[in-house]
């Protein structure tokens, strides 16, 4: 039984964790025929030695038990995860005030040093205050909506796009900001 990676005997298997031992040894049967190395059509090593594996845990009552403990924690550690996003509403706000903070500071470069336009994503974690892991997904998605081009060396730079986008949003941002003074709650 592995830990590292987190392996679905019941995925591999292709059962319900609720299935009754006859219903796993049944199932083993017709893809161990199916996956068996000798089988010219369908047969995989690799897939048969999963199989082998998942079934020598699960139709053995003592190892499945210990086995269902990990998979429960498993599934719950990822419900988690969706729920801690769900807590935090993702925050899609935060998410966006970054990238606009990185647009702002690639376009101040390309404004203030048209020659060497570029910037590492380790001065832009300096420069944001912003871990680089957490700036990696914004950096990600800069360059996916082509806002953001990192060059042969690696740097960052604002595109003709991404100058746009800031200059738009900007003032979308200041007007928030001044309707959030002008009525504070």
């Amino acid at each position: 039984m592995q830990t590292e990676a987190p392996v679905d005997y019941y995925e591999i298997l292709q059962i319900s964790p609720n299935a009754e031992p006859e219903t796993v040894h049944r199932v083993y049967r017709l893809l161990a025929q199916r996956l068996h190395p000798d089988n010219q059509e369908t047969g995989s090593d690799s897939r048969f030695r999963e199989l082998t594996a998942a079934y020598e845990v699960l139709s053995d009552p003592e190892r499945r038990a210990k086995y269902d403990v990990l998979h429960t924690q498993q599934k719950q550690a990822r419900w988690r995860l969706v729920s801690a996003g769900n807590e935090a509403e993702n925050d899609f706000e935060g998410e966006q005030q970054s990238r606009l903070t990185v647009l702002e500071v690639l376009y101040t470069r390309r404004r203030t040093e048209p020659d060497s336009p570029g910037m590492f994503s380790t001065d832009l974690e300096k420069l944001t205050g912003r871990p680089r892991e957490h700036l990696e997904f914004t950096i990600w998605y800069l360059i996916q909506k082509k806002l953001v081009a990192r060059a042969d060396n690696s740097m960052l730079q604002i595109t003709a796009e991404g100058a746009e986008h800031l200059e738009h949003n900007y003032r979308e941002v200041i007007q928030r900001r001044r309707l959030q003074a002008a009525n504070p709650a």
